[in-house]
């Protein structure tokens, strides 16, 4: 099990391929969103988006890559797609584990680059949801990963300083924000066998 660092008084953590197995789940509502869209969305791009909120995924794939996907469609087919898969989650045992470890005795908040609806969903789906003092979505700021507002949000909503927190993430993306927050930061890919 990790070890935590002795100044930490709040944990803060990424819920899509942190907390829960959602990544291969997202990627397949990626792809049959796309082919309605006569679009592909190669995996190796899809994991460099991770942490990044769907919209802006959308209006990034358009811009630099040249696809022509209606954007607010698009996202709402998406989040549709995965939200009907929801009951397939599963958790990510390792840092699960901390989750239990650390309930009642640290304050935890779950900071994701998704939406309130699909990361309250997941986060129940695996009975997790109450194990945490805050859930900061993209809905909460205005800048997403990797800029260090949705850790820093988390962090005003434990009442612990950014510094004290240690963050956990499996996103290049999300890592850049956390790091750019302060805290001390998790990346969990080695535990998870994330991408």
């Amino acid at each position: 099990m990790l070890k935590i660092p002795d100044h930490i008084r709040g944990l803060i953590f990424d819920c899509d391929g942190t907390i829960a197995d959602t990544m291969p789940m997202h990627y397949r509502a990626w792809s049959a969103a796309f082919a309605e869209h006569n679009h592909t969305f190669p995996e190796s791009m899809f994991y460099g988006f991770a942490g990044m909120p769907t919209i802006r995924i959308i209006q990034t794939l358009n811009e630099k890559h040249g696809y022509t996907l209606p954007v607010q469609a698009t996202a709402s087919r998406k989040e549709q797609l995965f939200e009907e898969m929801i009951h397939e989650v599963l958790p990510i045992k390792p840092i699960v584990a901390l989750v239990y470890k650390y309930e009642g005795k640290m304050p935890m908040a779950v900071a994701s680059g998704g939406t309130y609806k699909l990361v309250s969903k997941t986060l129940a789906a695996l009975n997790l949801l109450d194990k945490f003092q805050a859930v900061v979505t993209a809905d909460d700021v205005k800048h997403g990963k990797p800029a260090p507002d949705i850790f820093l949000e988390a962090a005003r909503r434990l009442n612990v300083p950014a510094t004290d927190c240690a963050a956990f993430e499996d996103g290049e993306m999300g890592l850049q924000s956390a790091r750019a927050a302060g805290m001390y930061v998790v990346d969990v890919r080695p535990i998870t066998g994330n991408p």
